[in-house]
C-alpha cells in the first residue's frame, strides 16, 4: 500500500478483466485471491469475498470502504462488480470507492516495477488493455509527487492510432501481447510491462482516494462504459438485481 496515506480496512475486487481478482486489507495485512473471471464472476465473487473477510477476522461493516474496478472492460464482468458492491455496501452500511480500470493498471504495474526499476518523477505511463472488437482502451497518466495523474480520459482506439502517440515511460497492460503485429514499435527506452487491474492495485489506491474524498454511497457504484451499450436485455437486468439482493443478504448482520 502506498506508506504516504494512512491503511485502512477495504475489500477490493475487480471483474473487469478475464480473470478475477480480490483482496482485503486490513492495515499493513493483505488476504488476495486471483482467478477466473468474465462470465464465473458472478458466481464465484460473493462466495471468495466471505472467505477472505473470514481469513482476515473482518465483518462486512468493519469496513472503512469496498472498493472495485468500475471499467471500462467487459459488460458482464462490470454489471456484476456493480451489483456486488451496490449490494454488499448497502447491507452493510459502507461507502464504495469505484476506481477506474486504467488507473488500476497503472498502479498494478507500478507496483510490479517498484522493486526493480522504480518510476521516477514525471514518468509518463501508457495504459492499454484489449477491448476485444479490434479496439483497445488506452489512458496516459504521469507519476508525480507520489501520486498518478490523468493527461486525458480514457478512450477506444484501433492498434494503428497508437502509432501517432508520443512514446511514455512505460507501457503497460496486455494489449501489447495480443496487438503486437499492429503496434507501432516502441523505443528501447520505453518498458513495455504485462499488467491487468489487481485488486491489490486497488488496495493501494484506496486510502488516497478516499482521501480525496471519493467514497460515494452504495447506489453510485455505476460501470464506466467508454464502447457505447446502454440497454441491458431483460434477463441481464434481472441478473443484476439477484447479484445485488444476494450480495445484501450476505452483507446484513445475523
Amino acid at each position: 500500500m502506498n506508506p504516504s496515506f494512512p491503511a485502512g480496512r477495504f475489500l477490493a475486487f475487480d471483474t473487469s478483466t478475464e480473470r478475477l481478482s480480490v483482496a482485503v486489507g486490513n492495515g499493513a495485512r493483505v488476504w488476495e485471491h486471483e482467478g477466473p473471471g468474465a462470465a464465473q464472476s458472478s458466481s464465484t465473487l460473493i462466495p471468495v469475498v466471505l472467505d477472505l473477510l473470514g481469513q482476515a477476522g473482518l465483518q462486512m461493516a468493519q469496513l472503512d470502504a469496498i472498493v472495485f474496478g468500475r471499467g471500462p472492460g467487459s459488460f458482464t464482468g462490470l454489471r456484476t462488480a456493480c451489483a456486488v458492491a451496490q449490494g454488499l455496501a448497502a447491507g452493510a452500511g459502507v461507502p464504495v470507492l469505484p476506481v477506474d480500470t486504467l488507473l488500476a493498471v497503472a498502479e498494478a504495474a507500478r507496483l510490479d516495477l517498484q522493486a526493480k526499476t522504480p518510476l521516477q518523477e514525471g514518468d509518463e505511463l501508457l495504459a492499454l488493455l484489449d477491448a476485444r472488437m479490434d479496439e483497445i482502451y488506452t489512458q496516459r497518466f504521469v507519476w508525480s509527487a507520489g501520486l498518478w495523474r490523468a493527461l486525458g480520459p480514457c478512450q477506444l482506439q484501433r492498434p494503428e492510432q497508437l502509432h501517432a502517440l508520443a512514446a511514455p515511460a512505460v507501457v503497460a497492460g496486455n494489449a501489447s501481447a495480443v496487438y503486437a503485429s499492429r503496434l507501432s514499435a516502441w523505443p528501447t527506452a520505453t518498458q513495455q510491462h504485462a499488467a491487468l487491474p489487481t485488486a491489490a492495485a486497488l488496495l493501494s489506491l484506496a486510502p488516497q482516494l478516499m482521501q480525496a474524498g471519493l467514497a460515494v454511497p452504495a447506489d453510485q457504484a455505476l460501470p464506466l462504459y467508454v464502447r457505447d451499450k446502454v440497454a441491458q436485455t431483460t434477463d441481464e437486468r434481472l441478473h443484476a438485481k439477484a447479484l445485488a439482493a444476494h450480495a445484501a443478504l450476505q452483507a446484513a448482520p445475523p
